[in-house]
């Protein structure tokens, strides 16, 4: 179908809107890890880290759109362990060892994730730890036991992770239309918006630190996500970022009461 026929179709226009609503759905894990990943360096580096990793993230999921055979071939089966699952009590399927080249990439990305997020939480967590003459004074800031890390760190690590969630976006939208354009035109326009929210999301996440912690959770969560998906485990997407949504309205809740007592305290 050409481009003409594309604008002046109504189903194509319902496709470009229900894609754009998932990609922002699928990219807010994306945008979170950015945003704590990007707090980590300086203050000069931070935006240009953001605005990178996002514009790493188009081009990469732009290019595997042009290679869209090569993805859905991904899903095919590499090789089987042979082990399964039990059935579920209502029938659901067991997890499974037959790995695809999505299946591994999604291992590979749950690890990561959980990996880096305990290990930023254990940060958190005892931050005296990391105060002493091990750490270069170049790249610790006494002021919050934040461990500075270097911009090429950064961006790799965001290279890592956008490479995983731009495949599971790439085949999310596969599933939902066949028309290339269609999925570029959302993966520009979700890009862009997320390049909107990037810079007031990280602006918040550093000024309520509670929300890190949250945050990383969060990440644990989708780590395990992952890990699960690879071994044929679905969980419904819906459960998770309905989880996500009350807890973020609960801690936006706590950061509301917080400011008032201070304000209180202030008069």
């Amino acid at each position: 179908m050409d481009l003409l026929s594309l604008l002046a179709d109504p189903a194509a226009w319902v496709a470009l809107f229900t894609l754009i609503v998932l990609e922002v759905v699928l990219g807010i894990d994306n945008l979170v890890f950015i945003a704590i990943l990007s707090n980590k360096l300086p203050e000069h580096q931070q935006q240009k880290a953001r605005r990178l990793g996002l514009a790493l993230a188009l081009a990469m999921r732009i290019g595997l759109l042009l290679l869209i055979g090569w993805i859905v071939t991904l899903q095919q089966p590499l090789f089987d362990l042979g082990i399964r699952g039990a059935p579920g009590a209502h029938g659901e399927p067991g997890f499974e060892t037959a790995f695809s080249g999505r299946d591994l990439i999604l291992l590979a990305g749950g690890l990561f994730l959980l990996w880096k997020a305990t290990s930023e939480i254990h940060h958190a967590m005892d931050p005296e730890e990391d105060s002493g003459a091990l750490l270069d004074p170049d790249t610790y800031d006494p002021k919050g036991g934040v461990v500075r890390i270097a911009f090429s760190a950064a961006i790799a690590q965001i290279i890592a992770l956008d490479l995983v969630f731009s495949i599971d976006s790439i085949l999310t939208a596969v599933g939902m239309t066949d028309e290339v354009p269609i999925m570029i035109a959302a993966v520009v326009i979700t890009v862009g918006v997320m390049m909107v929210a990037s810079d007031p999301l990280a602006r918040f996440i550093e000024k309520n630190p509670t929300l890190v912690m949250l945050a990383l959770a969060f990440l644990v969560m989708i780590g395990v996500v992952l890990i699960a998906d690879a071994f044929g485990v679905h969980i419904p997407k819906g459960y998770i970022y309905a989880a996500m949504g009350f807890s973020a309205a609960v801690e936006t809740l706590n950061i509301i009461a917080r400011n008032r007592r201070a304000r209180k305290r202030a008069a």
